[in-house]
C-alpha cells in the first residue's frame, strides 16, 4: 500500500509577451480569438506597439486554456465556417494578469514594447498608471547610476556605453514626462 502523497501544485507557467498580452485582453471581457487578433494587428494601438500575428494569438489561446488561465465561455456554431469559441479569464488568469501589470520591466530595451503595452492595457481597463510608472522609475534609477559610474572604455565600447546611457536617460525623461502629465491632467 502506497501512502497518500500531498497533491503536487502546478507551477505557474512562464508566458511569452504575446501570451501575457492575449491573457490581459481576455481579462477585459469574454472574447473570441478573432477579436483579440484585431486588437494586436496592424493599425490597432496595441498592434502598433507589439504586433501579434493571428496564428500566434490562437496558439496563445490554446496554451492559456491548457494552463487553466482562461476558460471556454461559449462555443457558437457557424453555418458558414468553423465554430467560434469565446473565452473568459479564470481566477488564476486574473491573478497572473494583475501581478504582471504591476511589475516594471527589468531592461531598458523592454520599455519600448512590454512597458508601453502595460500602459495601454492599464488605460484600457481604467486603472491608474502612476504605480507602474513610479515602479519603473525606481527600477531605472540604479541602472542609470551604474552607467554613470562605469568607465566608458575606448573605441566601440565607448559608443555602446554612450548608447546605453543616453537611452536610459531618455527613458527616464519619458517616465518623468508621463508622471508630470498625469499630475497636470488629474489622471
Amino acid at each position: 500500500m502506497v501512502p497518500d502523497e500531498p497533491p503536487v501544485e502546478a507551477s505557474t507557467p512562464r508566458l511569452s509577451l504575446a501570451e501575457h498580452i492575449v491573457l490581459a485582453l481576455v481579462a477585459e471581457h469574454a472574447t473570441h480569438g478573432f477579436a483579440v487578433a484585431r486588437l494586436v494587428g496592424p493599425g490597432a494601438t496595441m498592434g502598433d506597439i507589439f504586433r501579434i500575428p493571428r496564428p500566434i494569438v490562437y496558439r496563445a489561446l490554446d496554451r492559456l486554456l491548457a494552463a487553466e488561465l482562461i476558460e471556454v465561455d461559449e462555443v457558437q456554431p457557424s453555418p458558414t465556417g468553423p465554430q467560434r469559441t469565446r473565452y473568459r479569464i479564470s481566477s488564476a488568469g486574473r491573478e497572473m494578469v494583475d501581478a504582471w501589470l504591476a511589475v516594471p520591466v527589468a531592461h531598458i530595451r523592454d520599455i519600448r514594447t512590454e512597458f508601453l503595452v502595460k500602459l495601454v492595457l492599464l488605460e484600457r481597463s481604467g486603472m491608474d498608471i502612476d504605480p507602474l510608472v513610479g515602479a519603473q522609475r525606481r527600477t531605472l534609477a540604479p541602472i542609470i547610476a551604474a552607467l554613470g559610474e562605469r568607465d566608458p572604455g575606448r573605441g566601440f565600447d565607448r559608443v555602446v556605453h554612450s548608447w546605453r546611457r543616453q537611452t536610459a536617460l531618455a527613458a527616464l525623461r519619458f517616465l518623468d514626462d508621463l508622471a508630470a502629465s498625469d499630475t497636470q491632467s488629474g489622471v
